[in-house]
């Protein structure tokens, strides 16, 4: 294959509020953690364990916008993009290096109910021109994780 891919999807919840940066030419940057689990039983104890990975969300012009008017902190999202590394030099003079995952897609799934951070009809904003919900992504549910089916796989 002679192609390459680089595509990240994600359901986790925000770590904090998003944190918009305004430039001089009118767009802008968003930024926020998102917190994906892993849950799992020890064999040898039969203890639960969860395993929290924390991701660097970033989103641009009018999907931040959007994001930083509905969404609060341990709001669960459903994320699409594009893993991005950047390097740069810290105060003390060392190179630091961070991963981000540059969105080119979202959709909100907590309900109002559960957080009431937005109130219209629906759960989502009214305007959301260029966020849509991906064609085969999952549907916006609560407990999405424990859904039972009957599929075979």
């Amino acid at each position: 294959m002679s192609g390459t891919l680089n595509k990240v999807m994600l359901i986790g919840h925000l770590g904090d509020e998003v944190k918009v940066h305004y430039f001089e030419g009118g767009g802008c940057i968003g930024r926020f953690p998102l917190a994906t689990n892993e849950t799992y039983t020890n064999r040898q104890t039969g203890e639960k364990v969860t395993n929290t990975d924390w991701h660097n969300i970033v989103v641009r012009n009018k999907a931040a916008e959007i994001c930083e008017k509905y969404l609060s902190k341990g709001d669960k999202i459903y994320v699409e993009g594009r893993l991005k590394n950047r390097q740069w030099q810290g105060e003390d003079g060392n190179t630091r290096y961070t991963t981000e995952v540059h969105v080119q897609d979202f959709t909100f799934l907590t309900n109002k109910n559960e957080s009431g951070g937005y109130q219209q009809s629906g759960g989502q904003p009214q305007s959301q021109p260029t966020q849509q919900q991906p064609t085969g992504s999952p549907a916006p549910v609560q407990d999405f994780e424990e859904e039972d089916d009957d599929l075979p796989f």
